[in-house]
C-alpha cells in the first residue's frame, strides 16, 4: 500500500441530467485528463489504474489495452481491483497527456430495486499512477490528484449496465486526451475518499 503515491480523484456529486435517486438511475460518464512533460528518454513506464465503478484509460490519444468492463466486480466497501499496463511505448520524451473515462458499472447503483436491488457505494472515482524510469537511472511517477481536470459533459451523457448507455455525438470532444486540447471548461477534479479497504492487483484475465 505504501508504494501508491496517487489520490482517488472524481466528482462526488450529480450534475445536469443525472438522476442518482429514479430507479432507473442515470449518471454521465465522466472524463479526467492532465498533461504533463517527460524530460528525458524513457526507459520504461508502467501504469497502474483502478477506475470505479469501469474505465477506459488513454495515452496521448491511444486507448491502453482491449479490456471492456474492467475492472473486475468486487464487494467494493471490502477490496478493489487495480490493473496494470506496459505503457512503454505509448509514452515519449516531450509533451504528454493522459485521459481516463469513468462508467457506472456496478459501483454506482444501477437500480434501486427493481429487478433486484443494487447497492451503491458511491460516484465514480480513480486511482491513477504511472511509474517512468528514465535512460540515465533517474525515475519520475504521474499520479491522479487535484492537479487534474474534470468534465461531464461528454458524449456519454448516459450508462447504465441495465439501461444501456446514451450517446451524444454532438459533444465529442476530439483530442481531449491529447497534449495541447484546450480544457478551460473543465473543472477541477476533486479528492474523494478511498473506497475500499483493500486495493489489490485484479488476479484474472478482463
Amino acid at each position: 500500500a505504501s508504494d501508491w503515491q496517487a489520490k482517488w480523484i472524481g466528482l462526488d456529486k450529480a450534475v445536469g441530467d443525472d438522476q442518482p435517486n429514479a430507479e432507473h438511475t442515470r449518471l454521465s460518464a465522466r472524463r479526467l485528463h492532465r498533461e504533463f512533460t517527460m524530460k528525458k528518454k524513457i526507459k520504461r513506464a508502467t501504469a497502474f489504474v483502478c477506475g470505479l465503478g469501469l474505465f477506459e484509460l488513454y495515452l496521448n490519444g491511444e486507448k491502453i489495452g482491449d479490456q471492456v468492463l474492467a475492472p473486475a466486480l468486487s464487494e467494493y466497501n471490502k477490496r478493489a481491483y487495480y490493473m496494470t499496463f506496459d505503457v512503454t511505448n505509448n509514452l515519449h520524451q516531450g509533451a504528454n497527456a493522459v485521459g481516463t473515462i469513468l462508467g457506472n458499472g456496478r459501483f454506482f447503483a444501477p437500480r434501486h430495486d427493481s429487478p433486484t436491488m443494487t447497492k451503491s457505494y458511491g460516484f465514480p472515482k480513480l486511482l491513477l499512477q504511472i511509474n517512468v524510469q528514465y535512460d540515465d537511472g533517474t525515475s519520475e511517477t504521474i499520479i491522479s490528484d487535484e492537479n487534474w481536470k474534470l468534465t461531464t459533459d461528454g458524449p456519454i451523457r448516459a450508462n447504465n449496465e441495465y439501461d444501456g448507455e446514451i450517446y451524444d455525438a454532438r459533444k465529442e470532444m476530439p483530442g481531449w486526451s491529447e497534449p495541447g486540447f484546450n480544457d478551460a471548461g473543465w473543472q477541477k477534479a476533486a479528492l474523494v475518499e478511498k473506497p475500499s479497504h483493500v486495493l489489490s492487483a485484479q488476479p484474472n484475465e478482463p
